[in-house]
């Protein structure tokens, strides 16, 4: 995930540096994300700043993990938090934006109108991971997630509704404290 936003997020907001504007904590797992999520919260002390806090849903009850996820945020005193899940893995987004697929791996085949039809709905896969090896069998989801960042593009061209929750929350949050937003490059 980190490696995936850590491209992402500077071509949503062409002004934004790494370390300076935005900061990407990376977590061994979800059971490490939702351990650490009231300590983490609680502990930061700048003024001002926000929180997104994203996680695979992995086949979980939506509902009861984004209330578990909130909970948490409001015992940190952080109610403020925007939560946004991928449904079901982070490959779903991928699946969504099969010309980004095509262009991140050099793979052009990964963006016919057969596999457009067939993932017309990609966060209701259970594995996208398995169907995004098995579209690009050289993927490898660091590096994976590395080229996607430089190349999933506006939502309204991705089909995964997880991924333009997560686009329009993160850009809302950044509007609320004063920044805008670029187009994709």
């Amino acid at each position: 995930m980190r490696h995936l936003l850590e491209g992402l997020i500077p071509r949503l907001f062409p002004s934004w540096q790494l370390g300076q504007h935005f900061l990407c904590v990376p977590h061994e797992g979800k059971s490490d994300l939702d351990r650490s999520i009231k300590t983490k919260l609680s502990a930061w002390q700048i003024p001002g700043d926000r929180f997104v806090i994203v996680r695979d849903n992995d086949a979980a009850d939506c509902v009861a993990v984004l209330e578990k996820i909130k909970a948490l945020c409001e015992a940190a005193k952080r109610p403020d938090t925007l939560i946004r899940l991928a449904c079901q893995e982070l490959e779903a987004w991928y699946l969504g934006d099969l010309e980004a697929v095509a262009a991140a791996f050099d793979y052009a085949k990964a963006n016919s109108p057969a596999l457009r039809k067939k993932f017309l709905d990609p966060d209701g896969w259970q594995k996208p991971s398995v169907e995004l090896q098995r579209l690009v069998p050289n993927f490898q989801k660091g590096t994976g997630a590395r080229a996607m960042g430089r190349h999933l593009r506006e939502p309204e061209h991705n089909r995964s509704k997880s991924y333009g929750k997560f686009v329009v929350g993160v850009r809302r949050v950044a509007e609320e404290m004063g920044f805008e937003a670029g187009a994709f490059d």
